[in-house]
């Protein structure tokens, strides 16, 4: 009997219905060796190339022992681990665990018949600059929050703690704050004119004044121009029409996919993988981490012929629509999160543990993979422009004249306009101007960190939703209304790391680390100098920040109350992970609190 080892238990189960009983399904879960979790120390030889000093989670040691009972029957192990670094890096550890066997690494992309049966025809080896990659990662996150955690308890407050990568997302999430509080509000206004024809009313906005764009900054200017356009003559002085395409968004990746989870279902990262994750390991859809828009030929044949079948061919767009992904970093091999079975939609999922959750993404996915391939919406777009002596006003209207890839999305709003004549002359009904002043830019809602934190290249899509856990979980920053805020001790937090370790947090610096890491997984680069080029500089401005770095004040807000329980201190508004709290000013000395109201 074979043995192939999976990660969780649903993975197996879910292989079990394609493999037959000469296989032997068992899931390591999750990791089974790695850094000691606590008291372990640093546990990483920085004197000799920073070998790692794993050991078998204490969670993990029965299943690893059982694992080592079922390999002792088996005449070849498949390590079918997930295909990413992650993936890889556990089949390593399991391999490295299970000692001299033969070991066959197997990887696909889609939980079906046909794709785990071509896996077991085609198997490989572990790959060993990807296992590299990832423990490059695990060194440097624990070199980080070993060395840097310690200074901050000296230097801000005790029980803090510094990660690479996510004291980078809070700090975006400070430099949008301060940049809200800088900004100053500017003045302008927008004026519309209500005229009427002969059996319609239009109302337009004036764009021009002279040959210039209407800019209107002050109430006085808007006085001026409202006393002119109430003494104005106007007329229709053209008339266009024009039909406009409107094209489908490619399928989800990571990023994209927890994105939309925000914005449409106001779901954290976090629960949108975990629901993909689901997702994949009942063999529903592809493999959820990805950066790819690749799409099988397989995959693209299946959705063109449901589309021309169930909606027409006129749904069909003359070839497939093939969508370039812009990462550089992305592996075209991985596919984008497509369902795997395109005639199955929501309502059909009804293994255990679906639930409402599970359809609702299910469908979102699927609507969006079907969506890629269908032809584009047609409208027609009409433009009327209306002079009054030397201000320009204008008018536009929209009409959806096929639906195309939007029948399994959103209507279309449109906007009719009446059947008007050049060289038509209008009445006046009246002139509606209105005051506006600019808004300051937006916070952060958790769909905007993910575009931001993609768009600078800082960590990457499958590690988003644990730093955005993670920073709220240390109570750095906090939602509110579905917008980030930084809290007193995450300001703090950055700004002691940005004065003392600028080079290591700057949002440059971090990127380059993540294409390092890349080129780590391509085996372009080696591990272990790309860890000593970051490691050297860091061991010497540590030292140097523990002997001079000056202590950070955390700002807090004064309530004029005496503390009633030391008698001391003061009663302060301070900001944790669940929001404001009342404390005493002299904490850790004394440990009073109480909620605000």
């Amino acid at each position: 009997m074979d043995l192939v080892i999976v990660e969780s238990p649903t993975k197996a189960k879910t292989l079990s219905k394609f493999l037959g009983s000469a296989y032997k399904i068992e899931a390591s879960m999750g990791h089974v060796r790695d850094l000691p979790e606590k008291g372990g120390g640093l546990a990483i030889d920085v004197d000799h190339d920073f070998e790692p000093k794993y050991e078998v989670l204490a969670s993990k040691k029965a299943n690893v022992a059982n694992l080592k009972r079922l390999a002792k029957d088996a005449k070849i192990i498949y390590l079918a681990t997930d295909p990413d670094r992650e993936g890889e890096a556990i089949a390593f550890h399991v391999q490295f665990l299970l000692g001299k066997h033969e070991f066959r690494r197997v990887t696909f992309h889609e939980i079906t018949k046909t794709a785990i049966e071509e896996a077991l025809k085609h198997p490989g080896v572990v790959n060993m600059p990807m296992v590299n990659a990832q423990q490059a990662r695990r060194v440097l996150d624990r070199l980080v929050g070993y060395t840097l955690s310690p200074v901050l308890w000296r230097k801000v407050r005790r029980g803090l703690s510094a990660g690479r990568v996510q004291s980078v997302a809070v700090r975006l999430i400070v430099d949008k704050e301060r940049e809200i509080q800088k900004f100053i509000p500017v003045e302008y206004w927008e004026i519309w004119v209500e005229l009427r024809g002969t059996n319609y009313e239009l109302r337009v906005e004036l764009i021009k004044i002279g040959l210039k764009a209407a800019k209107i900054g002050d109430g006085e200017s808007a006085k001026k121009v409202i006393v002119d356009l109430e003494k104005a003559k106007y007329i229709v002085s053209d008339i266009t029409k024009e039909e406009q395409h409107s094209s489908p968004y490619p399928p989800f990746t990571t990023s994209l996919l927890q994105r939309a989870g925000s914005n449409v279902f106001s779901w954290s990262a976090k629960m949108t993988m975990q629901i993909a994750q689901s997702l994949y390991e009942h063999g529903y859809i592809t493999y959820h981490r990805t950066d790819s828009f690749n799409l099988a030929a397989e995959a693209i044949a299946m959705a063109r012929n449901y589309i021309g079948t169930t909606y027409g061919k006129e749904y069909l767009p003359a070839s497939p629509r093939l969508y370039k992904t812009k990462a550089a970093s992305a592996q075209e091999a991985h596919e984008a999160i497509r369902p795997t079975d395109v005639s199955r939609v929501g309502s059909d999922l009804t293994a255990s543990g679906m639930t409402s959750r599970h359809q609702k993404l299910y469908d979102l996915i699927r609507a969006r993979f079907m969506q890629c391939q269908m032809a584009d919406a047609r409208f027609d777009k009409t433009s009327i422009l209306v002079s009054a002596g030397r201000y320009l006003l204008k008018a536009e209207g929209k009409r959806m004249i096929f639906d195309g890839y939007l029948k399994l999305g959103k209507t279309s709003d449109d906007v009719f306009l009446p059947e008007v004549t050049a060289g038509e002359v209008l009445s006046l009904i009246k002139v509606d101007p209105t005051q506006k002043f600019t808004n300051p830019p937006s916070r952060y809602s958790e769909a905007g960190l993910i575009n931001e934190l993609e768009k600078r290249g800082i960590g990457r899509p499958s590690t988003y939703a644990a730093i955005i856990s993670t920073i709220q979980n240390r109570g750095y920053v906090i939602k509110e209304e579905k917008s980030f805020h930084p809290t007193a001790i995450g300001e703090a937090v950055v700004d002691f790391l940005v004065t003392n370790f600028g080079n290591i947090f700057a949002y440059e610096f971090t990127a380059k680390m993540e294409t390092d890491l890349d080129l780590i997984a391509e085996g372009k680069k080696k591990w272990v100098p790309t860890v000593r080029d970051f490691w050297d500089p860091l061991a010497l401005q540590v030292k140097k920040v523990e002997e001079t770095g000056e202590r950070v004040q955390v700002s807090v807000q004064s309530t004029g109350e005496k503390c009633p329980s030391c008698q001391t201190g003061e009663v302060v508004v301070r900001t944790g992970k669940f929001g404001k709290f009342l404390s005493c000013s002299t904490y850790p000395d004394c440990k009073f609190t109480k909620p605000y109201v």
